[in-house]
Order: C-alpha cells, then structure tokens, then sequence
C-alpha cells in the first residue's frame, strides 16, 4: 500500500493506491483510518477495487460500519469506482444519501475526488 499526497491549498489529502484488497472488514477500515489521521490527513481516497465486494452490500454493515468511523473522527473520505454496476436500489440510495453529505462521496474519477474533498 502507498499513500500519495494531495495538497489543494491547506486541504492536504490521502491517496491510498494498492494493487491488492486491503480493506477487507470494518477493522480493516478503522486501522486505515488510523493510520492516515496519524500521518496527518483528514481527507482520503480509496478505490473500489482495493474494497471487499461486501463492502457493497448492506447487508454485511461492512460498508455502514466503516464509513461511520470516517464521520465520528471527521475524516472526509472518497471511494473511486464505477458505481453504476451495483443495481441494489438499497445501495444506490445509501450513495445518494453519502454523497448529499459531502463527508463521504462516491465518484467516478480522481479529479472528482480532488474537487470533492478540496
């Protein structure tokens, strides 16, 4: 896993890159958190492809669970992915109502990422 720097201003941002799935539950998600709040970022971008596909069904929470750290400790975060393939009404609806928050947003290119958490 590498993590590369964004800075947008005084918006410095995390970009997790990875070749591998590395969060693969809810602990997964909250030592990631961890580990970038400790290296001073308050805003990170994941890709989809680094994320267990259950992350992308409600029903394992596993998706509900992790993003609700991300909002307790403040850390704005965007998932990178092509999101129109997942046709759970559940899961559609689940980003709509993420991204109307601006804390957590699904999106489909990194300059959206960029733009969104800047």
């Amino acid at each position: 896993m590498e993590i590369k720097a964004h800075q947008i201003g005084n918006t410095k941002i995390a970009e997790v890159i990875s070749d591998v799935i590395i969060i693969n539950s809810a602990q997964d998600g909250l030592d990631l958190l961890g580990n970038i709040y400790y290296q001073g970022y308050d805003r990170v971008i994941i890709y989809e492809k680094n994320m267990t596909p259950d992350f992308f069904d409600l029903k394992t929470k596993i998706a509900g669970d992790i993003l609700q750290k991300f909002s307790n400790y403040r850390v704005k975060l965007a998932v990178i992915g092509d999101f129109k393939r997942y046709e759970s009404k559940s899961f559609n609806d689940f980003m709509f109502e993420s991204n109307k928050t601006s804390h957590i947003n699904f999106v489909e290119s990194l300059d959206e990422a960029l733009e969104k958490l800047s």
